[in-house]
């Protein structure tokens, strides 16, 4: 995983966890919110307070109640912001999966390369093998009929020149060579 990547999720997750512990500090003042105005309901059920007061406990009630909801709608954005953020931590995982995956398979193919590449020259090379090998036998052939076409050359050469060129006497004669009347 890269930097920048790792430095992203890792910012997510501080906001995350950020915003997990606003939730929290937030479900506990409505909490306490509530135990109170049960409390104070419980307490002064045999109470009849007077007009004056028990509308100032209504408009307390009704404070009261614009302001759980106002915590209920953050309540419910910060929820909502987790949950997004989850999706893309999760996505984010699935994408660094993907590309470990893809970065191990080329790790694997870079180190089978030398490999691949000896064995595809080899099975070019098998091709150019025979060509040379045929080409030094039609060489060695064509050498072997050059000698035998300039011998015969040689041959018929000496024949029609007349040149007395010394002999050699066969096997129990006497090995120096004739020159004629030299």
């Amino acid at each position: 995983m890269s930097h920048p990547d790792r430095q992203t999720l890792q910012d997510l997750n501080a906001e995350v966890s950020r915003l997990r512990e606003e939730l929290q500090m937030r479900d506990n003042l409505v909490q306490q919110l509530s135990q109170e105005l049960f409390r104070l309901v419980k307490g002064n059920s045999n109470f009849l307070p007077a007009p004056e007061v028990s509308e100032r406990h209504q408009a307390e009630v009704r404070a009261l109640r614009e302001q759980l909801q106002g915590v209920e709608q953050q309540v419910n954005f910060y929820q909502q912001q987790i949950s997004d953020r989850d999706a893309e931590i999760y996505q984010l995982r699935q994408t660094v999966q993907e590309l470990t995956d893809r970065s191990r398979m080329l790790e694997q193919v870079v180190q089978e390369l030398p490999r691949i590449y000896r064995q595809k020259f080899a099975e070019r090379m098998v091709p150019v093998r025979d060509k040379v090998a045929a080409l030094q036998r039609e060489n060695r052939q064509l050498h072997a009929e050059l000698q035998s076409v300039s011998y015969r050359l040689a041959v018929r050469t000496r024949r029609t020149t007349h040149l007395d060129l010394p002999s050699f006497q066969r096997s129990g004669e006497a090995m120096l060579p004739s020159f004629g009347n030299a």
